[in-house]
């Protein structure tokens, strides 16, 4: 085959085009630090790269869960606690008012801090995370007591449910605590007793002085109800110990998954320097040889 001069030099212009693309390559490999900026420079690794992508984006949600599982545990064992609290005051209160040394005008003092208790409990029944109230199941938008008295369950069924937030590929976490059966049953045993040193029955009719053997009965019953909020928070120590397990489990696989994603697509900077310095020197290299070809004239040919 006869090969023209203007074959040459196509062939150089093809392959200094080539070379210019290369050395962009690199050059823009080196500028983003990533081995493809484009799909079209390696599918493989940037269909690996989005699968990576979505696993660390998936990791970082859970972690954002995972924050939001320890705002719900830790308000409703803070909650728990301060009922505790006023529990143990409670009890305290029965204990004087049970001394039969005390007149019905002393009782009627002591009465009136226990039924602060009373309001007291029934606020952190309340107690919310931003607008959902913990203690209220699934109901999150429905507070157990209402103008001091409890809503009605009949109405609310969601009260007895959990809620669950996801923490990991098929893992949920209860983050409440059903506080419907735990708050109703220290409400009424405080309404018993204020019932009992305000001298009134059940039905609301007026009732004899009480005794102090009277008073101090609801003692066993305040003690019953301590042991039922300890046992809650137990339960809060156990759950709020598994979050904890979860984080350490998802910052682990947050490193992995970053480190996969490294892999893939981060480049080896030696390496893509080296091969830069190369390429500029096969570049200098066929500009060389290109001027030669191109140089001859039409004079040169005719002598």
């Amino acid at each position: 085959m006869r090969v023209t001069q203007s074959m040459l030099s196509n062939n150089m212009l093809r392959n200094l085009s080539n070379s210019y693309s290369k050395m962009g390559r690199l050059q823009d490999q080196l500028t983003t630090q990533k081995k493809v900026n484009r799909p079209s420079d390696d599918p493989v690794v940037a269909m690996k790269g989005m699968a990576f992508r979505m696993q660390v984006d998936k990791v970082e949600q859970y972690q954002r869960n995972l924050g939001e599982v320890h705002n719900w545990l830790d308000t409703s064992d803070d909650a728990l606690d301060q009922v505790g609290e006023a529990l143990k005051r409670l009890q305290e209160l029965v204990v004087d008012a049970s001394n039969d040394t005390k007149t019905q005008d002393d009782r009627e003092k002591i009465l009136e801090e226990i039924k602060q208790l009373r309001t007291q409990i029934q606020d952190l029944a309340n107690t919310k995370v931003g607008d959902k109230h913990l203690f209220s199941g699934t109901n999150t938008g429905t507070p157990l007591f209402v103008d001091g008295e409890m809503v009605d369950p009949a109405d609310y069924p969601g009260l007895g449910n959990d809620v669950t937030i996801g923490v990991f590929d098929g893992v949920q976490l209860k983050v409440n605590t059903n506080g419907n059966e735990l708050f109703s049953n220290i409400d009424e045993m405080m309404e018993s007793i204020i019932n009992k040193i305000d001298k009134l029955n059940a039905d609301g009719t007026p009732a004899d002085d009480p005794t102090g053997e009277e008073i101090s009965s609801f003692l066993t019953d305040i003690d019953k109800q301590q042991n039922a909020v300890l046992e809650a928070r137990a339960d809060i120590g156990a759950r709020q110990n598994r979050a904890e397990m979860m984080e350490h489990r998802l910052d682990t696989q947050e490193v992995i998954s970053k480190k996969q994603m490294s892999e893939n697509e981060d480049i080896d900077i030696e390496q893509v320097i080296t091969e830069m310095i190369t390429q500029e020197s096969v570049h200098r290299v066929a500009l060389s040889v290109g001027a030669r070809i191109i140089q001859p004239s039409l004079v040169d040919f005719l002598r």
